[in-house]
């Protein structure tokens, strides 16, 4: 299998993430393992049951990493295909660590998703990223949504731009950007 990526794009609540879940295990087929990356942070109730739907859906046979995204895209092995669930959830965190040290955003975020960029080019299997689109809604009216609305399409645009296949899902229909699915 060559070594592929691909980025899955969609609403809250869209099927992206049953989607991704699909074409990693048709990616996969009966020779490949499975490697889930989780990137939430559970601090709530809602948080930590939309969390254990995904780990019922996903069974035993997918290996669980959580915890650094960067680091377990680097050390995935060439005979695993990787679900990073999800983009936005990663892009939050990195906000997040960054408010909490009062550093600049504006050069800090760069400098992360260069770092996410290159753990993925350094991945040996096949990934596929699930990702938010959130640009298609009102303009936020709080400054912080506003910033986080824009990092993440920037987020977006740069993780479309090395995928080999883009993929937005609406309503679980997927619509192909860029690329042909397998």
């Amino acid at each position: 299998m060559q070594k592929k990526l691909f980025l899955i794009l969609g609403g809250a609540d869209s099927g992206k993430s049953v989607f991704a879940e699909d074409l990693v295990k048709r990616l996969a087929g009966s020779r490949a393992r499975l490697c889930y990356i989780a990137t939430a942070d559970v601090e709530d109730e809602e948080m930590a049951q939309r969390v254990d739907r995904h780990k019922a859906r996903r069974r035993s046979e997918w290996r669980l990493v959580e915890g650094n995204a960067e680091a377990a895209l680097t050390a995935l092995a060439e005979e695993e295909v990787a679900l990073l669930d999800c983009a936005t959830l990663w892009l939050s965190g990195r906000m997040s660590e960054l408010e909490d040290t009062d550093e600049e955003m504006g050069t800090d975020l760069p400098a992360a998703f260069s770092k996410l960029e290159a753990a993925l080019a350094a991945a040996r299997g096949s990934v596929v990223i699930v990702s938010n689109e959130t640009g298609l809604g009102i303009v936020p009216m709080h400054p912080l949504s506003r910033a986080f609305r824009a990092a993440q399409g920037q987020l977006n645009q740069r993780l479309a731009a090395l995928a080999d296949v883009v993929v937005l899902v609406v309503a679980g229909l997927p619509l192909v950007l860029k690329g042909e699915l397998p």
